[in-house]
């Protein structure tokens, strides 16, 4: 299945408009969103990402699509809510650059304009899933956007990481961490360890050490379909993340299953198809640390 499709106009007849309470400013633009739809015979509700009214009307049906005002983190949140029940997201930034964003504060009257003359189209993203199992029984399940990290605790040693592939052994792994990364994943933590960027459309696991002490210190890109176990080793701490949520305390032997889903996160676009690129310059020239290397070249 193609992971983009055309919109047709008028495609959202229920929308939610949802901003992070902390970023400055998102509700009060969030409201002028709301109002604008609303002129046109849109049925809109406005409010925060945290929300019980946002959770339940995307929940129970009741939204066609969710606006989110903020910034990257944003979009992850609201990917997490929204993807279980098929709805799509639009981002509009109110920081700094993000990989997720599609539209830009000043902008976005005129996407509204574009949005309800159908002037769009629908991006879908890989998602994953992740378990974890413990002598056989499963203790926690996710649904993962940007990666699953195995990675040491507070103790400042490496931990051991056995990784397979298909039921195959891939590597033994003595390093800080591993990430396990979707391609949207790949432009977050994976790309600050070094690992590299996957253009969105694709539907491969990335796997990535995250200060690998004398093994393997190579990015690895598996195939799509593939089914990655990771088993921890456990001498001092080791804990489990998911999308920077709050981490999960390992035991030897446990084991992290991690394959794709059967979500997928949805994105409106205005732009073309190669938006992803021109991104990709424009992180370039933003990121200072980019900037200052190229400076010594």
């Amino acid at each position: 299945m193609s992971n983009v499709s055309p919109l047709q106009a008028n495609a959202f007849q229920r929308v939610v408009v949802a901003a992070h309470p902390q970023v400055k400013e998102a509700l009060a633009e969030g409201r002028k969103v709301a109002a604008f739809l609303q002129k046109h015979g849109i049925d809109v509700y406005a409010g925060t990402l945290y929300e019980d009214e946002v959770r339940q009307r995307v929940e129970n049906g009741q939204a066609d699509l969710l606006i989110a005002l903020g910034g990257d983190g944003t979009m992850l949140r609201a990917g997490h809510l929204c993807a279980p029940h098929g709805v799509p997201i639009l981002g509009i930034n109110m920081g700094h650059f993000g990989f997720l964003i599609e539209v830009e504060r000043d902008e976005w009257p005129n996407a509204m304009r574009q949005l309800l003359l159908g002037e769009a189209w629908l991006e879908r993203r890989m998602m994953l899933e992740a378990t974890l199992t413990r002598q056989g029984n499963v203790v926690h399940r996710w649904d993962v956007v940007n990666e699953v990290v195995v990675s040491r605790g507070q103790y400042v040693r490496p931990i051991k990481v056995t990784a397979f592939v298909d039921d195959l052994l891939l590597a033994r792994y003595v390093a800080d961490g591993l990430i396990a990364a979707t391609p949207t994943g790949s432009t977050a933590y994976a790309l600050a360890a070094g690992g590299p960027i996957l253009p969105p459309e694709l539907r491969n696991i990335l796997l990535m050490p995250v200060a690998p002490h004398l093994s393997v210190d190579r990015a690895v890109v598996l195939s799509e379909g593939s089914t990655v176990v990771l088993e921890v080793g456990v001498q001092h701490e080791a804990v489990v993340s998911v999308d920077g949520h709050d981490p999960v305390a390992l035991e030897d032997g446990d084991r992290i299953h991690v394959r794709a889903n059967k979500f997928s996160l949805q994105f409106v676009r205005f732009r073309e198809r190669g938006y992803f690129y021109r991104n990709l310059t424009s992180y370039m020239n933003w990121n200072p640390t980019v900037e200052k290397e190229s400076h010594h070249r």
